[in-house]
């Protein structure tokens, strides 16, 4: 009995873990939308993160907390501002967890320096600003996996939007800010890369 048990408790486990990081694209249920061309020097889609997009701030060896480099292309015609985010739905929480989140980026800009999501934004374009993630905290907090949930995967996003400013406040969650956009985003593009602690 205590045999079946343990090997109860150890499938369990397992689909726990193997459900997390069997958790749709976040993106999916969402309106379709025409596709911006997204680049980075610092990340790309299906390939493991390096230490310096790792979060030192949540006590990841060798992170640094520096936001990648984003460069994007083929927007909409009528875009009026920018959104840039990082989400991870492979969070052990029934909700994810946002990492970083940018807002009112001006529809001239075209691209984000590596660093870019410091607590200070200074090298943010003029206007934007960065509204708090799920750790409350306005800036990029890099990847941070727990030791042993496997690979997590990270959706970096940028949307166009119709509008110059959602008009959300400085302390909204981004779960306000994502129910904001709905009807507003022109084109979107994702970036996927990974991360995990052994």
């Amino acid at each position: 009995m205590k045999r079946l048990l343990v090997t109860i408790a150890l499938t369990v486990a397992a689909i726990g873990i193997a459900g997390a990081q069997a958790r749709p694209d976040p993106y999916i249920r969402l309106p379709k939308v025409p596709a911006l061309k997204l680049t980075s020097a610092d990340v790309r889609s299906g390939s493991e993160m390096a230490p310096a997009q790792m979060s030192g701030a949540f006590g990841v060896p060798g992170g640094l907390d520096i936001s990648p480099q984003l460069a994007w292309s083929d927007v909409p015609a009528g875009t009026k501002s920018f959104v840039v985010t990082m989400f991870d739905p492979d969070a052990p929480t029934p909700s994810g967890f946002w990492h970083w989140i940018v807002v009112d980026i001006p529809a001239t800009t075209t691209r984000l320096p590596s660093g870019a999501g410091s607590p200070d934004g200074k090298n943010l374009p003029s206007g934007a600003w960065q509204l708090p993630n799920d750790a409350r905290m306005a800036q990029y907090v890099g990847a941070a996996p727990p030791k042993g949930d496997g690979k997590h995967r990270y959706f970096i996003a940028v949307q166009a939007l119709d509008v110059a400013s959602l008009g959300v406040p400085k302390d909204a969650t981004p779960a306000l800010l994502s129910f904001n956009m709905l009807g507003h985003i022109l084109g979107r593009a994702v970036i996927v890369p990974w991360a995990e602690q052994k």
